[in-house]
């Protein structure tokens, strides 16, 4: 790629061919600058890739194996502190050029607020843009202690952009205004993926971006985040969740907010890396 930097001495397990035979480019964006309880999200993209190696590159779930696909791994993006608007504008940048070249591209996050740059690539570059979002919080702040640009306020500015085709799925923590502003202006689905199918057939033949906020994980599962909320979905049906997601036409996704250094087991760590894993091998 011309502007993403590989800032990183490895690659994502499985993911090594070039960027011009790739269909799908990941790349990290090491930002938790508007982290509200715990950072540490920023280091996320170098744990997931140095522990994807003791995972396999097959996936009995699906049946495919990631030596089979064309995926290249770009690396972190080099992002500067204390600068939201520049951080945002390097990430849509090197998504836009990813979109703009035919490829789907897959960001590791950082923190939430780093889909918003994402997501701006891909709503310039497909009009009627939809957006698929599993997360524990709603993410619908107008603005978080008079920030409008927080990981607290992320779906809302998103929404600014597609309009009420936002999908939320696994919400269980918000506030009271959030969820009355959910009510009139995004569809929700709260705890759970039970209506997941019907938003899949509903989704089919429209552009998509898929979010994956990991916190959407019950924390007895997924500790390793910034802001853990219990009651949340189980890994079963996560994966589940993502693999049903295969043939909507996904041009973006990401997956966000492991804080590796809460979980000193590492099982968060591998978790993501199942997820991700998972999700290449769907879109």
């Amino acid at each position: 790629m011309k502007r993403i930097k590989i800032n990183v001495p490895m690659v994502f397990m499985g993911c090594e061919s070039s960027y011009d035979e790739a269909d799908l480019v990941m790349f990290g964006a090491p930002f938790d600058g508007t982290c509200s309880y715990r950072p540490g999200s920023r280091f996320a993209g170098a744990a997931v890739r140095t522990e994807s190696y003791g995972i396999e590159t097959y996936s009995p779930y699906l049946e495919r194996d990631l030596a089979d696909l064309s995926v290249f791994d770009a690396g972190e993006l080099d992002l500067p502190f204390g600068n939201i608007s520049e951080v945002l504008e390097r990430i849509e940048e090197a998504a836009s050029e990813i979109i703009s070249d035919g490829k789907k591209m897959l960001m590791i996050g950082g923190e939430h607020l780093v889909t918003l740059g994402a997501v701006r690539a891909a709503a310039k570059k497909h009009p009627g843009l939809n957006i698929l979002h599993f997360d524990a919080h709603a993410d619908l702040r107008d603005d978080y202690m008079g920030e409008r640009l927080s990981h607290a306020t992320v779906i809302r500015r998103c929404h600014e952009l597609v309009g009420g085709k936002v999908h939320q799925f696994g919400i269980r923590s918000m506030t009271r205004e959030e969820d009355l502003w959910a009510r009139e202006n995004v569809i929700q689905r709260k705890y759970d993926f039970e209506t997941l199918d019907e938003t899949i057939d509903d989704l089919r033949g429209k552009p998509v971006y898929l979010t994956i906020d990991l916190d959407v994980l019950d924390p007895s599962i997924f500790p390793g985040t910034g802001t853990p909320e219990p009651g949340g979905v189980s890994f079963t049906d996560l994966i589940s969740a993502v693999h049903r997601v295969k043939g909507l036409d996904i041009v973006g996704c990401d997956v966000n907010e492991l804080a590796p250094h809460y979980d000193g087991s590492g099982v968060s760590t591998v978790v993501a890396c199942k997820v991700i894993r998972e999700l290449i091998l769907s879109v």
